[in-house]
């Protein structure tokens, strides 16, 4: 989850650019927004480590008290924020939407869709949200999934010749999260088959995983 692990690309560059300008933001807060598995949550953990931000889920939002969640921190990530749920959570958002404007610290949300898509009912912390400068974080490109592929392989020593790479590109789910899934699927084939990672075994795997 380092910055050393990010690979940049066009889908991504824009959202790097924003964290690399905290903490000159023209607000407090900023929001990334892209699909599950394109590199937000990645994305938050490497603002948290330039940062010393804290870090807490969406999901777990409601049961958590904002001035504890800055006790010793400048700056906080909400990761999924959009997936906190009932009014209480969405109490607590905003008490923390407001504190961190209060207190001079900076907030990072996270979302699959823009913070104008987010279904919350509190008509306050809509409205805030709304106001948030929010970027895009987009799909990974056939360059990006193809360096994310020979990371991912080489970080578990699988030797994958560039034919294997230009074979699965096209045809996996286009996300990190994806790729992962791929390449441990391959490593564990080619474990247990006793066969190095060819097109016919990334084939099989494929099939596997219903992505052929």
């Amino acid at each position: 989850m380092g910055m050393d692990d990010f690979l940049i690309a066009d889908s991504n560059r824009d959202a790097v650019a924003w964290l690399d300008r905290w903490p000159a933001w023209p607000g407090p807060a900023l929001v990334l927004h892209g699909a599950a598995g394109c590199g937000k949550t990645h994305l938050a953990h490497v603002w948290r480590a330039a940062s010393g931000a804290a870090l807490v889920a969406g999901t777990d939002l409601a049961a958590a008290d904002p001035p504890a969640l800055l006790a010793g921190v400048r700056a906080i990530a909400v990761d999924n924020s959009d997936r906190l749920s009932g009014a209480a959570a969405e109490e607590v958002l905003l008490h923390l939407v407001n504190l961190v404007a209060e207190t001079g610290c900076h907030l990072l949300l996270t979302g699959a869709t823009a913070p104008a898509r987010w279904p919350f009912a509190l008509p306050d912390l809509t409205s805030r949200l709304r106001a948030m400068p929010a970027v895009a974080v987009g799909a990974p490109d056939d360059g990006l999934l193809s360096a994310v592929l020979v990371k991912l392989f080489a970080d578990r020593q699988l030797a994958a010749t560039a034919e294997v790479v230009a074979y699965l590109v096209p045809r996996m789910e286009r996300s990190f999260a994806a790729a992962r899934r791929l390449v441990a699927a391959l490593d564990a084939a080619s474990l247990s088959r006793r066969r190095p990672v060819t097109v016919p075994l990334a084939r099989s795997v494929l099939e596997g995983l219903g992505e052929a």
